[in-house]
């Protein structure tokens, strides 16, 4: 799933790409059954509100808030989109061929992964902006953008560690909210800390040198301080990288991330362990249904 810097990336691309420019037809074939009378556009009634009050608008700005990209328009409504696990935008010349629309432009466009599309916003400038979204996963709404901090989708997420008064002391008192949870599972709570996934907390954590089983009222001082510090770093490094494409995750131009050439523990089962003066090899168990891979040598149980 993309995580905080994948966001991050896709929104400063959005505002170099597609800012000022408005929003002539929309396309989507998102349809379930299962998400009837529910507000997002996989329900056909909610697809059709959501067409007609968008085609026309002209893009603001693109933003984050966590995991969401939300993209203001000139009527104030905005959209926003919850990427899931197999979502990503890309913005170029595509074609509608036998009902499906496909990337005209050679070149990264025409990557595998970019071949899912499952909606379309056609551009006053001639060009398109499609997501591709392998699973259907994604979620993708409306909403009034002076009410964005009632809508259920973002009225319960916590802070975003990439702010400014993100704090030391803040990053402590978020996760003794859970004192005896699993550490791993704390940092990936979004109404803990928002932004932070599989990925990025696997890393952290390692760089940090603590079990993913940890109780967070039993990490010691300089633990918080190590773990803060690799948090920062860590999701920096990450959006300059052009975040993390070890799955899914493209940018706008159908090009790769390099995060994943930088892993320390993630999907890294088996390999020795880097971190130094260590002799041991990172593991995986299941966690709450997700992967955690760790260290058991140097990576410290608390609790």
């Amino acid at each position: 799933m993309p995580e905080l810097p994948e966001v991050e990336t896709t929104i400063n691309s959005l505002n170099k790409t597609v800012k000022g420019l408005r929003i002539s037809d929309v396309w989507s074939n998102y349809n379930s059954k299962y998400h009837i009378g529910k507000n997002n556009i996989k329900d056909k009634k909610y697809s059709s509100s959501f067409i007609k009050t968008i085609t026309g608008q002209k893009i603001i700005s693109a933003r984050r808030i966590a995991k969401n990209i939300l993209i203001d328009l000139g009527n104030d409504i905005t959209i926003l989109v919850h990427m899931k696990m197999t979502g990503h935008f890309l913005y170029g010349n595509f074609e509608k061929v036998g009902g499906l629309w496909k990337a005209s432009d050679k070149g990264p466009l025409q990557d595998p992964m970019n071949r899912f599309v499952r909606m379309v916003f056609t551009l006053s400038n001639g060009q398109f902006l499609a997501f591709s979204d392998m699973r259907r996963f994604a979620k993708v709404c409306y909403f009034p953008t002076e009410a964005w901090r009632e809508f259920g989708d973002l009225k319960n997420i916590g802070p975003d560690p990439m702010q400014k008064n993100f704090t030391l002391k803040l990053f402590k008192e978020r996760l003794l909210k859970k004192p005896y949870g699993k550490i791993k599972q704390v940092i990936m709570d979004q109404e803990i800390i928002a932004g932070i996934g599989n990925i990025y907390s696997d890393e952290i954590l390692w760089a940090s040198g603590i079990h993913p089983l940890s109780n967070p009222l039993k990490i010691p001082e300089s633990k918080f301080k190590a773990a803060f510090s690799a948090m920062k770093k860590i999701l920096k490094k990450a959006i300059e990288s052009g975040g993390d494409s070890m799955s899914d995750f493209r940018h706008l131009d159908g090009r790769k991330g390099g995060y994943q050439n930088f892993h320390k523990a993630y999907r890294l089962t088996g390999t020795k362990c880097s971190f130094p003066l260590c002799n041991g090899q990172i593991t995986k168990i299941k966690l709450g249904g997700r992967s955690a891979h760790f260290c058991a040598i140097h990576q410290i149980k608390f609790q």
